[in-house]
């Protein structure tokens, strides 16, 4: 009767204090610029070092630069933390894969690609967006920076035991409908608080159908509705993905793991405390028009108008439209747009150029419009050469980018000007987000590329 949830963590209780929280073994702790200093400095206090330096991996994502990676950081402040980052690495012992190396990128998107997170796995990062390894059938989720060094102390954490949900959906996605457009629309139904305090499996065959990108993308997103994060139980499609990968198990090892992972689902008989179903056919390409990730509808809607908020959401939404310059009761297709960002550790991945290069090919950029491609890694990056995907989008005259988070958040160059609207493929749109004064208009990869090649929101089905 046990959930995929109950499976793993019960294989890393280390003990439980009564009537208090438990004490959790972790396998894996990714630590990047921003969020780790103070933890190192802990350390240096106590005069201690890493219990197990070979299970932390560190690599600046948030602060670099996406061009002229090869010279020094110009903004002190982002200079200082990614230096930092490099000196605590280098003193503990510590894994790292600093600016320029070619294993760097963004630290969600590096995990699953290096075979460093496998199923499991118990994964934490002081980064909300760790719920994104659950796609790989794992716990992964973010912790705060006293957490960081309790786990780099002692390979443990103390946290209380969350409650399961299960979301199921059932049926065949639609023309141009993503892994991205599915989380909108949860987000859209269930609110940024629908699934706080619970630890989501994904299931459905939708769910299974998805790619390991898609998956990826989708636990990304579970934090946004207030989850202590998401997973998917592995499958054949995770341990495709997995296979060959530099940290993967290997030969003997690879057969064992399998078997073991294999085990990895939930019973047919487990029981959640709660479980939602939703159907593929209900949900088309999504767009976000406020201030939130829930705050969503499907491209051919119209923003809601105040009678369908409820009272205490009424404050919020009104702020939400005023800040945005938007409309009840008006579409946005057709709405102009300045700038398009394709990137993040929502979408960064080598699936999600491929979908936008499929819409750009044989199309031009509209005159007036920014548009930062930013792969998520250095190995992304070199898929996208792999494959030509850079030369047809140079000939629709966009530029690739330097891996990074880039303009997913104000904490590097990439910045949205005040009032500008921007069509982002990351994962959140809160004021100020992407800049002072951003506004900022959450979409897939499909729906970025019609707006880049349109000028405008556009209905990405008409270019597929």
């Amino acid at each position: 009767m046990n959930t995929l949830f109950d499976k793993i963590w019960d294989a890393h209780v280390v003990q439980k204090i009564e009537d208090g929280p438990t004490q959790l073994y972790i396998d894996r702790l990714y630590c990047h610029e921003v969020t780790s200093p103070q933890a190192f400095d802990e350390l240096r206090r106590r005069g201690i070092g890493c219990l197990r330096p070979e299970k932390i991996f560190c690599m600046p994502d948030h602060n670099i630069p996406t061009q002229n990676q090869d010279k020094p950081i110009e903004e002190p402040v982002s200079r200082n933390q990614v230096e930092t980052l490099v000196k605590n690495a280098q003193e503990f012992g510590l894994s790292l894969y600093g600016m320029m190396h070619p294993k760097n990128g963004i630290i969600h998107v590096v995990g699953p690609e290096q075979g460093l997170t496998l199923p499991g796995m118990t994964i934490v990062c002081g980064d909300s967006h760790t719920s994104t390894h659950g796609a790989m059938g794992a716990i992964a989720f973010g912790i705060g920076t006293s957490e960081v060094g309790m786990v780099m102390a002692s390979q443990c954490i103390l946290q209380q035991r969350p409650k399961t949900m299960r979301i199921s959906v059932e049926g065949t996605l639609g023309k141009g409908v993503t892994a991205k457009d599915v989380a909108l629309y949860i987000m859209s139904k269930m609110t940024t608080s629908g699934a706080t305090g619970y630890f989501v499996e994904y299931a459905g065959s939708a769910i299974k159908a998805l790619s390991m990108e898609g998956r990826l993308t989708l636990c990304n997103l579970s934090i946004e509705m207030g989850a202590r994060g998401g997973m998917v139980a592995p499958d054949e499609t995770t341990f495709e993905y997995i296979k060959g990968r530099e940290h993967a198990p290997k030969d003997e090892e690879w057969d064992k793991a399998v078997a073991y992972w294999k085990s990895l689902k939930s019973d047919d008989d487990a029981i959640f405390d709660k479980e939602y179903m939703f159907y593929a056919d209900d949900i088309e390409p999504q767009i976000t028009y406020g201030t939130n990730p829930g705050m969503g509808m499907g491209i051919t809607d119209r923003i809601p108008g105040i009678d369908s908020i409820d009272d205490a959401g009424r404050a919020s939404y009104l702020k939400a439209l005023d800040y945005m310059g938007f409309k009840a009761g008006s579409k946005l297709v057709g709405h102009r747009i300045d700038y398009v960002f394709v990137g993040s550790c929502t979408n960064g991945r080598i699936e999600d150029f491929r979908a936008f290069a499929q819409i750009v090919k044989g199309r031009r950029k509209t005159d007036g419009v920014t548009a930062w491609i930013v792969p998520g890694s250095w190995s992304v990056q070199r898929q996208i050469v792999e494959e030509g995907l850079d030369v047809i989008l140079e000939e629709a005259g966009f530029e690739l980018r330097q891996p990074g988070c880039s303009a997913c958040l104000a904490m590097n160059e990439d910045k949205i000007p005040e009032g500008r609207y921007c069509v982002s493929t990351s994962n959140r749109n809160f004021e100020g987000r992407q800049g002072q004064g951003a506004r900022t208009i959450l979409a897939s990869p499909y729906m970025a590329a019609a707006a880049a090649v349109t000028g405008c929101i556009t209905d990405p089905r008409d270019f597929l």
